[in-house]
């Protein structure tokens, strides 16, 4: 039994915009890894333009030597038709994805800084993939800066209300708001999340928060406290945005997995993760990578009050 799920995003946001390409074989043991020890949800790759983001050139190799287990979500992300088309290829194959995300920006600065479009072609964009996918996948729509642009500054909550509803309309029914670059609170979270839920009954809502300013974890438990139940995170907290893009100031990770879990297990909430398990799964990622992450219970263990 889980009270919430949780969605490993190491294998897609945490390696977007590593320096190095990592091998196929150590990706796939990674996400198989991250099923094994009870991940209901794994970003396993993306649909990029190989010429434009390298490090998943392999997206199609990858999947079609992944051991899958059972009841798992294996995601990977588009960001147009013709990436859409590729994932429908995999999945005629046998090996395909069962989850695609759908991604638009709560601003049109960070949609053309993003994404180089417009909000409003972004939607037609959007509207084209869910018509080409067909009903065959799972349909995550995720709300970039929904709580805040680094361009614009605050964005109106009415605004995301009718990106959620929107997305609803494409029968998009999981909505991922997410938060950036980390500078929600836990009265905007609450706020926020709480509308969603409130007004659109038939939308699972989901978490997906950056930690750029250790706001990560006290944001996420007034997720908890609103009614959420999906959370993305990343072991050791990597992930986020080029330095190119000019936001962040180039410390954006995702809220650490690790850190995520041995919290919500002090609260008695369940997981389904194997917590032993965490760890040394915790302990491959940094070696991948070949560097220490952002992960406090790697380095001080589990809370020692956990039974």
């Amino acid at each position: 039994m889980k009270d919430v799920i949780l969605c490993e995003c190491f294998a897609r946001d945490g390696l977007q915009h590593e320096p190095d390409f990592l091998p196929t074989e150590t990706k796939r043991k990674l996400v198989e890894r991250f099923a094994s020890i009870g991940f209901n949800r794994v970003e396993a790759t993306s649909y990029s333009n190989p010429a434009v983001i390298p490090q998943f050139a392999d997206a199609s190799d990858l999947l079609a030597s992944l051991y899958r287990q059972q009841d798992v979500f294996y995601k990977a992300t588009c960001a147009n038709v013709r990436a859409v088309e590729r994932a429908l290829a995999d999945l005629d194959a046998g090996f395909g994805a069962n989850e695609i995300s759908l991604l638009v920006s709560a601003s049109e600065s960070h949609s053309q800084r993003n994404l180089k479009r417009s909000r409003q072609d972004q939607w037609l964009n959007i509207e084209q993939m869910a018509r080409a996918a067909n009903g065959r996948f799972r349909l995550i729509g995720t709300i970039s800066v929904a709580f805040g642009c680094p361009f614009e500054g605050r964005v109106d909550e009415n605004s995301v209300l009718q990106d959620v509803a929107a997305f609803a309309e494409r029968g998009v029914s999981f909505v991922t708001l997410g938060d950036t670059t980390g500078v929600a609170t836990p009265h905007s979270v609450r706020s926020l999340f709480g509308k969603v839920l409130a007004e659109f009954p038939n939308v699972t809502p989901i978490a997906h928060f950056h930690d750029t300013r250790a706001t990560g974890l006290v944001n996420y438990v007034a997720a908890l406290e609103a009614g959420v139940r999906y959370y993305d995170c990343a072991f050791g907290g990597v992930g986020g945005h080029p330095a190119k893009v000019k936001y962040g100031d180039g410390h954006t990770g995702n809220v650490s997995t690790e850190d995520w879990v041995n919290l919500l297990e002090s609260m008695g909430v369940r997981t389904g993760i194997d917590l032993e398990a965490m760890l040394e799964v915790a302990a491959e990622c940094e070696a991948v990578l070949g560097r220490e992450l952002h992960s406090r219970v790697v380095r001080s263990g589990l809370n020692p009050l956990l039974t």
